[in-house]
């Protein structure tokens, strides 16, 4: 447990990082586009990027601190919902998975 803590962290470091320069890279874009049509074109879809992987990453950075929280309360290694053991396979993948893979499944 105390592994997949430590991992758990240093992932929520790196995500913080991550965001923060995605963040960066934003305030310094947000000046005038440049006047050539191509090259706004390019930049704007540029933004959209920068703007979904640093959605996508504060998405991963709340289920990261969610897994800290649970493991904290003693529940790290339960499911949320059947709260049987969440396979140790499971977690070594994905060390910020709170559900067992059948209560993770879609039905």
């Amino acid at each position: 447990m105390m592994e997949r803590k430590q991992r758990l962290e240093t992932l929520r470091d790196e995500l913080v990082e991550r965001i923060e320069r995605y963040r960066d890279h934003k305030e310094q874009r947000a000046g005038p586009l440049d006047k050539d049509m191509e090259e706004q074109a390019i930049e704007l879809q540029n933004d959209e990027v920068v703007d979904a992987l640093e959605r996508e990453a504060e998405d991963e950075l709340r289920q990261v601190m969610h897994a800290l929280g649970r493991i904290d309360g003693g529940e790290g290694e339960l499911c949320e919902v059947c709260e049987e053991p969440i396979a140790g396979e499971r977690l070594e993948a994905l060390p910020f998975a709170t559900l067992c893979r059948d209560c993770a499944e879609p039905r």
